[in-house]
């Protein structure tokens, strides 16, 4: 694994090469050596001694690595357990929600999309798109900002307000004439979003193009995802929106509890 790790260093990519040491180190642990010592992982890796103790003196810091019992050698540390269980937890959360967002688009025809909260913006995790000629959609990996779309303002609604402070403290930038930028105007659809379960971006993010989402809680009630419906504005009467709404909100309900959450 070394040296597909080594062959899949790409020359037209900017590769910072202390990350691919540390990479390699973490990868020379397996089921046959699952603790090594500095030399023994120097050579493994190909590294100078020194080097490699300095890099695994930051991964053992990290919590990345750990020492062994007998205080010489090294092993992988709980951090990257942390690590695996969030992307188990995401893998879960999209296997139980793909089911419910493939009747939604079977019901209404339109965009499906799933998406969670990552570094202040909104992280599409699973698209499925409507039969419609005209099809809004995002991307999956796709990033958008927070503040002026659907899933988004859901997320910020339902952050505490230690997390919240920070995001709406900085500039936001306005996208369209719609667009909200008011720390105020901001909150007070926050309550309206938590009262009412679900949120709605009229033309916020881009012109002609609507959204509504419902949030996913977890176990401990914590909003860990969001389903989303875009759709143009002409294709929408306000009568309509809000039905999608409330059955975004239904299924996101049902989700929810397949994810533990006691409603």
């Amino acid at each position: 694994m070394i040296d597909e790790l080594r062959d899949m260093k790409d020359p037209n990519k900017y590769n910072v090469r202390a990350v691919e040491r540390a990479l390699l180190i973490l990868d020379c642990f397996d089921s046959e050596n699952p603790e090594r010592g500095i030399t023994d992982i120097a050579q493994v890796v190909g590294l100078h001694k020194a080097t490699a103790h300095r890099i695994v003196t930051t991964l053992v810091n990290y919590g990345f690595l750990e020492r062994a019992a007998d205080g010489q050698k090294y092993r992988l540390g709980l951090e990257l357990a942390n690590l695996g269980f969030k992307v188990i937890r995401r893998m879960n959360l999209r296997r139980e929600a793909l089911p419910y967002m493939k009747q939604l688009v079977q019901e209404w025809d339109e965009t499906c999309d799933l998406s969670v909260f990552d570094q202040d913006k909104v992280f599409y995790v699973e698209v499925l798109r409507g039969a419609h000629a005209l099809t809004i959609a995002a991307t999956v990996g796709q990033r958008l900002p927070a503040h002026c779309t659907a899933s988004g303002k859901l997320f910020l609604a339902y952050l505490p307000s230690a997390e919240l402070d920070p995001i709406l403290n900085q500039p936001l930038e306005s996208f369209t004439d719609h667009t909200i930028t008011s720390r105020d105007a901001l909150l007070e659809q926050f309550e309206i979003v938590r009262d009412q379960g679900y949120s709605v971006d009229y033309e916020e993010f881009e012109v002609g193009i609507c959204a509504v989402a419902a949030p996913i809680f977890n176990r401990w009630g914590k909003v860990i995802a969001a389903i989303g419906c875009p759709f143009p504005t002409s294709r929408m009467a306000p009568e309509r929106i809000i039905q999608i709404a409330e059955s975004f909100k239904e299924t996101a309900q049902a989700i929810s509890h397949r994810m533990g959450y006691d409603l």
